[in-house]
């Protein structure tokens, strides 16, 4: 997938406030601080489309952004470091559980996750969610230059064995690595049946 164009459009605390269905979406999912920001600005090569913060829990709300004037790829609040208070915390799970109740135009999930890590209970959740509900999904490994090759290789084989999770997409918005095969895994959701 070559990726020609790519805006952000909205940003939104409920359903009412997403732009208005008809292009498909894929989601993109995953820990505060995990790298989904960078990933988005180096998947579509614009520097700073999407905000980065040193600062985990920044992305409070459901970013979207419009690429090829084709499809959405929609940035959830991350989970997990962010100090935010409870009732926050609650009012994010519910706004990204209703999302993905009602909205019809889901094609997809990229769970994006930190490789250096272990995958967590609420990952594993996520998984488990969005496979009851028959979206689609893919693991994303973000940071992938932070590891070396034999270690990359065993902690994705070590995730895959924890979670079940088939070929992971390894991905640095470093080096560009990766960016292809992720092209080509949104491609096969958007042309998919599946979804919503």
């Amino acid at each position: 997938m070559k990726v020609v164009s790519a805006e952000y459009i909205a940003s939104a605390v409920n359903l009412e406030q997403c732009p208005g269905t008809g292009l498909p979406e894929i989601v993109l999912i995953g820990r505060s601080n995990v790298g989904k920001s960078s990933l988005i600005n180096s998947f579509t090569g614009k520097k700073g489309l999407a905000k980065t913060s040193s600062q985990p829990g920044k992305t409070r709300t459901m970013n979207f952004y419009l690429i090829n004037g084709r499809f959405y790829l929609v940035d959830l609040p991350g989970f997990g470091y962010a100090k935010v208070s409870r009732e926050e915390r609650k009012r994010w799970e519910g706004m990204t559980e209703e999302y993905f109740r009602r909205r019809e135009s889901i094609k997809g999930a990229l769970l994006i996750l930190d490789p250096r890590r272990d995958i967590g209970e609420e990952e594993a959740n996520v998984l488990e969610w969005l496979n009851e509900r028959g979206i689609r999904s893919r693991v994303v490994l973000t940071k992938a230059d932070k590891l070396s090759a034999n270690r990359l290789s065993s902690r994705a084989a070590k995730l895959k064995k924890d979670a079940s999770i088939t070929g992971p997409v390894l991905f640095s918005a470093v080096t560009g690595h990766g960016r292809a095969l992720l092209g080509r895994n949104i491609e096969e959701m958007l042309e998919s049946d599946s979804g919503h």
